[in-house]
């Protein structure tokens, strides 16, 4: 999905009478702020955080203190926790999450570019998922080039759950 499909992420949230939160690293509240761009977002988007520091995955989102000690912040699972937490927190039924580095150079024994995008629902497999990216650039290509892969990863979980939640909620909301 391209920059330009936050639009019709929040109008298919909106359809499928879904709400989301943000909970981002690298992206510092990039992700949240395109959503938010969209005249109506305020029907979908419950928040967002940005947990830019270590510390703060674990005790504002409840990511695992341990696993963050072994793997460090930049790693599938963390961002797998981190889109659970601010779902939870937040009261949304869906979160996405990114935490990676945007360079210049390498942080937690990663290269610049490595990035990871989480999405977590109550009925998605496993309660979360998450994909791994390497993506090249500057600084600003790499956060920008997150926030277009984190909406397009919610973009197909919500295309993956809209038919369920309008079934379970007797169609899209406001009809």
């Amino acid at each position: 999905m391209s920059p330009a499909g936050a639009p019709e992420l929040v109008a298919a949230l909106r359809a499928a009478a879904l709400t989301v939160a943000t909970a981002e690293s690298l992206t510092g509240g990039l992700v949240c702020a395109r959503l938010v761009d969209v005249p109506g977002a305020s029907a979908v988007v419950r928040g967002g955080v940005v947990a830019y520091a270590t510390e703060l995955k674990a005790s504002v989102l409840g990511v695992d203190a341990g696993r963050l000690a072994r793997t460090g912040p930049v790693d599938g699972l963390v961002a797998e926790q981190m889109a659970r937490g601010v779902r939870e927190r937040l009261g949304a039924d869906v979160g996405v999450s990114t935490t990676g580095v945007a360079g210049p150079g390498p942080a937690d024994g990663c290269p610049p570019g490595t990035v990871f995008v989480g999405v977590a629902a109550d009925r998605l497999d496993g309660g979360a998922r998450h994909v791994r990216l390497a993506l090249a650039g500057e600084r600003a290509q790499v956060r920008a080039a997150a926030v277009d892969a984190a909406i397009a990863e919610l973009a197909a979980l919500v295309t993956q759950l809209a038919p369920e939640h309008v079934a379970e909620h007797g169609g899209p909301a406001g009809s």
